[in-house]
């Protein structure tokens, strides 16, 4: 995958994170740890992912 504009970027982001919210949110509600915000874990840990795969995969290769 070539990323090659910062709209990609953005789009891939956006992506990822709501990919988060969806997974790891319901995870941790089917968990029953409500008390800890899942939604926006699940958001953080998505765009984190994001921003690893955007900046990792062009050294691979």
């Amino acid at each position: 995958m070539i990323i090659g504009s910062q709209f990609e970027q953005g789009l891939v982001l956006i992506v990822f994170s709501l990919l988060g919210v969806i997974l790891i949110g319901s995870l941790l509600v089917s968990l029953r740890l409500e008390r800890c915000h899942p939604r926006l874990i699940g958001a953080i840990l998505g765009a984190t992912l994001g921003a690893i795969l955007i900046e990792y995969l062009p050294l691979i290769t």
